[in-house]
């Protein structure tokens, strides 16, 4: 672990807003273009196919604008979007919604897959999916899914950024390029890894779900900005790079939160 011995540059503001009252709430994608905060609700255990979940549309100040835009969804986690499709990992699918019409389009099965958790897109439309149970990587292309990566020690949180791919292994954070190699960029974090993000400035932020935020810096230096273990959780954030906000689903404690990043 590498943690920085300096005063802290980086910190969290006090919370901007809190929506509430929404049904376990898992990972939230922020879209400049839709003025928008999808969240995925889980409303229920995170491993039953049950029918319950679905995906509400919050605008950028907390408040509902679609409290159930989709339902019928099996405990729904991390969310993707591209162009007009969000993707959805929905236990053992990925799940393909127009977001115009709010019309499922597709419902992949993943062969062989437990508990797939996050989904990030490249710039081509390929997406990748998670699965922290048998420690895989799918990749869905030309609509047909593949085994991508193995031995990814409780995959997690995914984000395709510039041709790599950054992928959250237990308390390591990873970067996979074109030929799979690996990185190990930063690495000790209190607890698994949920969700990643990165900053303009090349950072990131990545989120625990036992309740930690940490940020780390692109030379794998972490400074520890929220621990909130015991109270909520925090689970896969979304980021407005514009306005530098972090907006943390709380999951249990069934609300999403929204906090300014603070730089020194």
């Amino acid at each position: 672990m590498v943690l920085s011995l300096t005063t802290k540059a980086q910190q969290l503001s006090k919370p901007i807003w809190e929506s509430q009252n929404l049904a376990v709430p898992e990972s939230v994608l922020y879209s400049a273009t839709e003025k928008s905060l999808y969240v995925s609700l889980i409303d229920g255990a995170g491993n039953v196919k049950d029918g319950k979940g679905g995906i509400a549309i919050l605008n950028i100040d907390g408040s509902v604008k679609k409290a159930n835009w989709v339902e019928g969804l099996n405990a729904p986690k991390g969310l993707a979007l591209y162009k007009k499709t969000l993707f959805v990992a929905d236990i053992t699918a990925v799940i393909s919604i127009d977001i115009v019409t709010g019309k499922i389009i597709n419902k992949l099965e993943i062969e062989n897959a437990v508990f797939l958790n996050d989904v990030t897109v490249d710039n081509k439309g390929v997406v990748y999916v998670s699965d922290t149970r048998t420690n895989k990587i799918h990749r869905i292309k030309n609509g047909q899914s593949e085994l991508y990566l193995e031995n990814v020690t409780n995959a997690n949180g995914l984000k395709w950024i510039n041709k790599n791919l950054y992928v959250l292994a237990g308390t390591e954070l990873w970067k996979i390029d074109e030929n799979k190699n690996k990185t190990v960029i930063a690495k000790g974090f209190e607890k698994p890894g949920d969700g990643v993000e990165q900053l303009k400035n090349g950072d990131f932020i990545v989120t625990c779900w036992a309740g930690l935020i940490y940020y780390v810096k692109a030379n794998g230096v972490i400074n520890k900005l929220q621990d909130v273990q015991g109270q909520m959780n925090t689970a896969d954030l979304g980021y407005n790079a514009k306005e530098n906000l972090l907006y943390i689903p709380t999951f249990n404690h069934n609300s999403v939160i929204a906090y300014k990043l603070l730089m020194d």
